[in-house]
């Protein structure tokens, strides 16, 4: 089981070169729940507030070698002590103008000497209770800025799951290619563009020849590296504002967007027959498989061969299933 964290204790800062009146005010205080820190002279009590958080000061104001004032001016220079309270202890500098001068230090209160244990009592329960509620609306802060962190991470993380997700909904697992979704959705985008300002683009099938051959022959692996590497061969061989998708299994289509005339589109696909000659290296058992495939590629162009999309899709396949059965 797990034991629940304690929150340390407060501590206070009790200043004075006068051992005792040291002596005094830690009897006094032993009666909070609290820890007292004491310094005998200026530089103990800034060396202190290196180390530790206080919850008050207790500052003689008259010391040998840093007196309280400079002490103070000090501490309220620092970012860390800044906010402090200090209580000067003081049997010297008890008139109005002295009383100011603290005051313009980060002076939040006076005592005189000898101390009164009641009022001392009294005075340090009030900036105790004060640190408390201080140090609380600090960890509730620290703790709504870790939860602000933390669902700031989750959004991020949800967004590029949601990216991630609209990603696989629309593109090939295999070769990361537009899938027939996008595809469509492309081939609408270019119909509507050449529609509207009367330009020019071509729609073309790509049916992988003797791919159930490298599958039989060399098994899956084969297959699927040989579709990876058809996919780039694709991609380089095109221009940037064309689209290459795969439909699923080995079929694959193309759209060129922004074509001259219809040589534009054939010389762009001997480009595509070119790259898909070559033949494709697959490693195998440490040794090294050379797949050589081709393609039945049909054409349809716009709006040469249909001004309307599903026109367009009939003609391209009508096209290669030609080419297909020729041989």
């Amino acid at each position: 089981m797990t034991k629940p964290v304690t929150a340390p204790r407060p501590k206070i800062l009790a200043v004075d070169d006068n051992p005792a009146n040291l002596l005094v005010i830690r009897r006094v205080l032993a009666k909070l729940d609290v820890d007292v820190v004491e310094a005998s002279c200026g530089n103990d009590a800034l060396k202190a507030t290196l180390d530790d958080e206080f919850a008050l000061v207790l500052l003689d104001v008259y010391m040998p070698d840093i007196n309280g004032f400079e002490v103070a001016e000090i501490l309220s220079q620092e970012e860390s002590t800044r906010q402090t309270p200090i209580i000067f202890v003081t049997a010297t500098y008890a008139d109005d103008v002295h009383r100011l001068k603290g005051y313009g230090f980060g002076a939040v209160d006076y005592m005189a000497k000898p101390l009164e244990a009641t009022i001392l009592l009294s005075k340090v329960q009030v900036f105790l209770e004060l640190y408390r509620h201080r140090v609380a609306l600090r960890d509730a802060l620290s703790e709504l800025s870790e939860r602000n962190r933390q669902l700031e991470i989750e959004v991020e993380q949800r967004k590029q799951m949601e990216q991630e997700m609209r990603h696989l909904a629309m593109h090939d697992m295999l070769t990361g290619l537009p899938n027939r979704a996008l595809f469509m959705d492309r081939l609408q985008s270019a119909h509507h563009r050449a529609s509207r300002h009367g330009g020019m683009f071509a729609l073309v099938y790509v049916d992988v020849d003797r791919f159930k051959d490298v599958n039989d022959t060399w098994g899956h692996g084969a297959g699927d590296a040989l579709l990876v590497e058809l996919a780039a061969r694709l991609c380089s061989t095109l221009r940037e504002n064309d689209t290459v998708a795969r439909l699923g299994g080995d079929e694959f289509a193309l759209v060129l967007e922004e074509l001259e005339d219809i040589q534009d589109a054939h010389r762009l696909l001997e480009r595509v027959r070119a790259a898909l000659l070559t033949p494709m290296s697959y490693q195998r058992d440490g040794q090294e498989v050379m797949l050589s495939i081709g393609a039945s590629i049909g054409l349809a162009a716009y709006p040469v061969d249909g001004a309307e999309v599903d026109a367009l899709l009939h003609a391209a396949d009508q096209a290669m299933y030609l080419i297909k059965r020729k041989g």
